[in-house]
């Protein structure tokens, strides 16, 4: 088994994990130096900062379950052995409504059908993170 560190998933409404984990995967934006995209952390990870997008979170945990989390944004920070996501909103998959997030995604992409609106995209982006942490496929 691998290795454990501290994991806390903070929104501005509530602690939505915090506990020991064997890993975390996440996505961050795009930065100075390009990239962005899917970032795994495990015990003894390098310092690190970065920007989230809206993305499926995923916590595993010690006992082999995984706690799938919709993050809208925000910073990760690992440090010390203990890595630290502090989202603008962030929603556990078990809370999700799949039919209003499929609601939403079909929303925003009639919208965008007419005409780009950032409004529509930024909509799309939380509808497809909460899709993913759900499991629902988006077709």
């Amino acid at each position: 088994m691998a290795e454990p560190m501290t994991v806390e998933v903070v929104s501005p409404e509530r602690v939505l994990y915090s506990g020991e984990a064997t890993m975390v995967i996440t996505r961050t934006l795009g930065g100075e130096f390009g990239g962005g995209g899917e970032v795994a952390f495990q015990a003894g990870h390098m310092p690190f900062l970065g920007a989230l997008s809206d993305n499926h979170t995923r916590v595993f945990l010690t006992d082999g379950t995984v706690q799938d989390i919709a993050v809208h944004g925000g910073f990760v920070e690992v440090s010390e052995n203990k890595v630290t996501i502090l989202s603008d909103a962030a929603e556990l998959s078990v809370e999700i409504d799949v039919t209003r997030a499929q609601s939403a995604k079909e929303r925003a992409e009639e919208r965008l059908r007419h005409e780009h609106d950032a409004e529509a995209v930024a909509a799309l982006s939380r509808a497809h993170a909460r899709l993913h942490a759900t499991g629902t496929p988006l077709g």
